[in-house]
């Protein structure tokens, strides 16, 4: 089993910049890939993030050039660096590890407005 515990989100301005945090524990050996997904009320959730075990990533188009996503060694914690947010990006982030199972986190609100 992993556990996947996501920090950092909150209430921001647009144009402002957050770094959400999810940290894995448990049997970590077995993660492969990890990414960011999120969810706004009303919509399906979707991928914002991923990135692979050889550090390949691909981002939505909606954020390409805005979100930096990255898992430094020892890649038991991913970060997601988004800065220039916008409204639109005002949803609930789920962290997702992918191993022998898929793995998610509780969920982290970002909320965006002025």
């Amino acid at each position: 089993q992993v556990q996947l515990v996501e920090s950092g989100g909150g209430l921001v301005q647009p144009g402002g910049s957050l770094r959400l945090s999810c940290a894995a524990s448990g049997s970590i050996f077995s993660i492969n890939a990890m990414g960011w997904y999120r969810q706004a009320p009303g919509k399906q959730r979707e991928l914002v993030a991923h990135i692979s075990s050889g550090g390949t990533t691909n981002y939505a188009d909606s954020v390409k050039g805005r979100f930096t996503i990255s898992r430094p060694y020892p890649k038991t914690t991913v970060y997601l660096q988004m800065n220039s947010l916008k409204p639109e990006d005002t949803a609930v982030y789920y962290c997702n590890a992918m191993g022998e199972l898929n793995y998610w986190g509780q969920g982290t609100q970002v909320t965006v407005s002025s």
